[in-house]
This record gives structure tokens, sequence and C-alpha cells, in this order.
């Protein structure tokens, strides 16, 4: 761990995984609860779009690929609102037009092959401090605004008809667990890769919800448990010569295999006369 720390690229990966481990589940833990666990993929493909645009124009893809990606969660909720278009559907469209619009504007901007896949595999081990610093104002926010509006969140979340019925602004809320998506997908990039990252606010959440019983105790587990398989990804991958992206995954996916086989032990001992 000492030679780890006495690099300044992976400083900067293990504050970026810190970052990203605590800020995808805390918004994965929503879309689970809205049943759209392959959002992230879709925004993902659009994020790809952004980051192209961004390498297109000079412009840090950090901040195209928030743009728009966040346009993107900004039209699937609306397709599901005015055009009653249903979830899947949107995020198809989602899936194809972003990842043909990425490749098309890499290939405009005469980029090579490799450059694109350290975006949809991640390259954290290549953040710099001005990445860092993005990666870490964007993760506070997610983290913040998904603990302090909790409530209205899972209200509108868990049943929309009856948040509604109670006054909640159902509208503000579902774009703003979109947006927040958004957000984490641009903010995990660079840790796991664009391909990877539901991977990242979904599995830590599966995990928990094997140990816990309730909503408040499943987000935060869930957090626990996404700060655990990313930091110990990243050290991971340092140790055995791997991409950090897929062994965080990896990692995450060992912690959902041993909370499912826990779970499974404690109902067998319950259930022992």
């Amino acid at each position: 761990m000492t030679d780890l720390l006495a690099y300044d690229f992976m400083r900067y990966a293990l504050i970026a995984a810190i970052v990203t481990g605590l800020a995808a589940p805390a918004v994965g833990t929503y879309i689970v609860q809205r049943r759209l666990a392959l959002l992230g993929d879709g925004l993902g493909h659009v994020a790809l779009t952004g980051v192209a645009l961004g390498l297109l124009t000079n412009v840090a893809p950090t901040l195209t690929a928030v743009a728009i990606a966040v346009l993107g969660a900004v039209a699937i909720e609306l397709l599901r609102t005015y055009a009653k278009t249903s979830g899947d559907i949107a995020l198809a469209m989602l899936f194809y037009g972003g990842i043909a619009g990425g490749v098309m504007l890499v290939n405009l901007a005469g980029e090579s092959a490799s450059t694109l896949n350290s975006f949809l595999f991640g390259s954290i081990t290549t953040i710099d401090a001005a990445d860092l610093v993005t990666v870490a104002i964007l993760g506070l926010v997610v983290v913040l605004l998904s603990i302090g509006l909790s409530p209205q969140l899972f209200a509108v979340c868990q049943d929309e008809d009856h948040a509604r019925v109670s006054g909640v602004p159902v509208r503000l809320y579902t774009m703003l667990v979109a947006v927040l998506a958004a957000v984490t997908i641009t903010v995990a990039m660079r840790t796991v890769g664009l391909l990877l990252v539901s991977a990242l606010m979904v599995v830590p959440v599966a995990a928990a919800q094997q140990l816990t019983h309730s909503f408040r105790s499943t987000h935060l587990v869930a957090m626990v448990l996404g700060l655990v398989a990313a930091v110990g990804g990243v050290v991971a991958s340092y140790e055995i010569d791997t991409q950090p992206g897929p062994t965080i995954v990896m990692l995450a996916l060992a912690v959902f295999a041993m909370a499912a086989v826990a779970r499974g032990l404690m109902s067998l001992r319950r259930s022992a006369p």
C-alpha cells in the first residue's frame, strides 16, 4: 500500500474511486427502486456522444459528457411522460443513438480506437488533477442530493401515483433522479468506463438488498459496498496488473455473491427446527 501511495496518479485514482464508489450506489438505489436498472447503460451510451463531441471540439470530454448525458436523461423522461413511450423503448433509442453518434464523432475527430476504449472501459490511472476536481465536485453534489432528498426521491420511485396524491412534485423529482444518474455516469466513466458504469450503480444495491430490510439501510449499505468494491478494485488492479474498471466490477459481483450466500445461510438457520 505504501508503494501504491507513492505515485501521484494512484493517489488520484484512489480519490476518484472513493467518490465513484459512494456516488454510483447512492443514485443507483433509486434507479433500482424504479426498476430502471439499465438506465445507466442507456445514458452511458449517450455520454459517449458527449465524450466524442469534446474530442472533436477540443473541450474537456468530462464536461461535454455531463451536458449530453443530462440532455439524454431529460429526453427519456419527456418521452415517458408526454409521448407515452415505455421505458424500455426509450432506453433502446438511447442505446442506439448514443453509440452511433459517439463512434461517428470520434471518427470525425480523427481519434484512435485506444482513445475511445479509455472511456468505454475506464482509465482511472490517467486521471489528472483537473479531472479529479471535476469528479470530486460532481460526485459530492450527487451524494448530498441523494441523501438530503431521500424521502422525496424514495416516494416518487416507490409509487408515483401515491406521491402525486400526497402533493409531491413527481415530475420534478423523477427528472432529478434521471439527471443525477446522468451526472453519476460521467463521474464514473473514468473509473469503470461507460460500458461498465451501470454495474457499479446496480450490483452494490443488489448486494445490499440481500442483507437489509428497509430502504434507508439498503441505501447506506449499498454506498459502503460500492466504496469497498471501488477502492478494493483499484488496489487489486495495481497488485495483479489488470484494468481497474473490470476489476472493480468483478469485485462488486463477488461481494454480491457473498451477500447472497450469507442471506441463504441466515434463511436456513431461521427455518431450522
